[in-house]
């Protein structure tokens, strides 16, 4: 399959009208967000939305993403709008808020991998919205990657994974977030399935109680159902072992050196993922400084970047771990997933 290419300048003259009509026609289409690059199909065609899954070499029982341009469409989706959806949708849409209700009729099971819920969004991208608005349907949308490796947040990540299985591609420059929305499911209590740039307590400010599901920081069992993407699967693995070192910044910053140490006396390449805060514990040793740990938007903001960049020719990433409050909930997420769950706090 050839890919065409639509850079930020060409799109906006037909590029999104162009994805739009592969949309309507069962292909695929690349699209930014200001999450992280999608990888679209027609969400009311469960044969277009299998091909997603051929195309990234996804499990089929790992749910997707039902993409819309306003809030109206969410009414076909749904078997009802609740009450609290609607204060939700009002605070934080367009936005990176993934809502799950119970899905209605014309939700193909391919999008909910048989689940009676589907998940829906409508992203805070002009090019996102403009693809939607000219596609008439539902996108669903996972990440743009090959399954299990790290989320791309700019085109040329995209193109590392993508060139050759879909059909459009858009260009819309680096995501801004770049972590994938939060998921909250509005079915019984409102529950975090994964969280992003919308924190917990956002949320509870506009509709009181919120639960984080124990999954967001521990690994889901092999028999227990996936409720939402990014659940259940080793995710946004590089192509290196990635380590966590857990406490203070000192005492992560002790932990790092002495295994970054050991594991280049055994002729590993490493590299440590520092913070501001943390770079001066790092001397003679090679580090990429990736955000302030007082600001966690700004962690999330690169580290699915450093994932890829500095994953070549390297054997180790080590980074350290941060409080999981607020937005450090979203960042922990995704680095914990991505080093496999392997966590050295002595």
């Amino acid at each position: 399959m050839k890919t065409e290419l639509y850079n930020a300048k060409t799109q906006k003259e037909n590029g999104t009208g162009v994805a739009g009509r592969v949309i309507r026609a069962g292909g695929l289409v690349v699209f930014p967000t200001e999450t992280v690059y999608g990888l679209g199909a027609n969400g009311l065609d469960g044969e277009a939305v299998a091909k997603i899954f051929e195309a990234k070499g996804r499990p089929n029982d790992n749910p997707l993403i039902l993409h819309v341009a306003k809030k109206s469409d969410v009414r076909p989706l749904w078997v009802k709008i609740p009450d609290t959806a609607r204060l939700l949708m009002d605070e934080f849409w367009p936005g990176p808020l993934t809502l799950v209700y119970l899905k209605s009729s014309i939700v193909p099971d391919a999008v909910t991998a048989g689940l009676d819920t589907v998940a829906v969004r409508m992203p805070e991208h002009r090019t996102a919205l403009a693809l939607i608005r000219a596609a008439g349907v539902p996108i669903a949308a996972p990440s743009a990657n090959l399954s299990g490796k790290p989320s791309p947040t700019r085109i040329e990540h995209v193109l590392e994974d993508m060139d050759g299985r879909v059909d459009v591609m858009l260009d819309g420059g680096p995501c801004s977030v770049g972590v994938e929305s939060t998921v909250l499911s509005l079915v019984g209590t409102p529950t975090i399935l994964r969280p992003g740039g919308v924190t917990k307590e956002m949320l509870e400010s506009v509709i009181g109680t919120v639960r984080v599901a124990n999954a967001v920081l521990n690994p889901l069992g092999e028999n227990e159902v996936a409720a939402s993407p990014g659940m259940k699967y080793r995710h946004y693995a590089p192509d290196c072992e990635v380590v966590v070192a857990e406490g203070s910044p000192r005492r992560a910053a002790s932990i790092i050196n002495r295994e970054y140490s050991l594991a280049e006396s055994e002729g590993k390449n490493c590299i440590i993922f520092a913070t501001e805060q943390t770079k001066s514990y790092y001397k003679g040793k090679k580090y990429v400084i990736i955000g302030d740990r007082d600001m966690p938007s700004s962690l999330c903001a690169s580290l699915f970047a450093a994932l890829r960049d500095e994953s070549g020719g390297t054997d180790i990433i080590f980074a350290e771990a941060i409080p999981a409050r607020e937005q450090g909930l979203a960042y922990m997420n995704r680095l914990l997933r991505a080093s496999g769950f392997t966590v050295l706090n002595n």
